[in-house]
């Protein structure tokens, strides 16, 4: 027998080592490797945010509103055109059938601003007073989660510890490091800056137009100039913000055993 032949045994073996890489490769494959956190949350950063094109996809609907509302002064018109710009948005995203979760909280908005335009027209509001009401649930919304986040960060359980959990196989052990605890609540403040802010000035400017205090096209101006204009730059100057800090590249990941 030739030396470089193989016995029945051998072959055993190989078979079972081939068996155990593509066991492990698929293992790799389902559970990718993050050896640090800042690595974890880029990564989680990066899904859930949608990068500039989510951003556009989220904006550019109520802007769209604004400019129209401004224009024509019809609220129908308005509401079709926002509509439409989101429809476009999801056509694209449909035929490079790519994630369809930024464009849909787009449309999910339109909808909850059109329910709300409904409810204000069927109270016998005004057609400013509808335009105004389109603007509420998103002062709302950021509101109150600016709030409930802003809440679990203050008792020491930032959202983004979470983040650290799913990777690591313990949903909560991340919290015994003071450290991570530390970087995430940092995270989770800049995070929430921008609707924090964006409330906190829309808000009184929304209240004042309602009651009549204010020109309320100006207020219509204003809210959508702030949503957009401001919102993008707040959320560019604090995301680049926590690109800085999760560049450092320094906390390992604890996995769960």
């Amino acid at each position: 027998m030739s030396p470089t032949s193989e016995t029945p045994a051998d072959d055993g073996r190989a078979e079972d080592d081939r068996a155990d890489d593509q066991a492990g490769e698929q293992h790799d494959h389902n559970h990718p490797t993050v050896d640090t956190v800042e690595a974890v949350v880029r990564r989680q950063m990066s899904a859930g945010l949608g990068g500039v094109r989510g951003m556009l996809e989220a904006g550019v609907p109520g802007l769209v509103f604004t400019i129209a509302w401004l224009v024509v002064k019809d609220l129908k018109v308005a509401l079709i055109a926002s509509a439409a710009t989101a429809a476009a948005f999801l056509v694209v995203r449909l035929v490079q059938r790519s994630s369809l979760q930024y464009v849909g909280n787009a449309i999910f908005g339109i909808l909850i601003g059109f329910a709300v335009v409904r409810l204000a027209q069927s109270m016998g509001g005004t057609a400013e007073e509808q335009a105004l009401a389109y603007f509420l649930p998103g002062i709302l919304i950021s509101l109150g989660y600016t709030v409930v986040v802003g809440g679990l960060c203050l008792i020491g359980w930032p959202i983004f510890g979470f983040f650290i959990g799913v990777a690591s196989g313990d949903p909560l052990e991340w919290h015994q490091d003071k450290q991570i605890v530390k970087l995430c609540s940092r995270l989770t403040w800049l995070f929430l800056a921008p609707g924090a802010i964006g409330a906190a000035i829309q808000g009184p400017i929304w209240f004042l137009a309602w009651s009549g205090a204010i020109d309320r096209d100006w207020a219509i101006l204003a809210l959508g100039i702030l949503r957009t204009g401001l919102g993008w730059v707040l959320r560019i100057a604090c995301y680049g913000t926590m690109i800085w800090l999760l560049a450092r590249n320094h906390t390992p990941v604890q996995r769960a055993r």
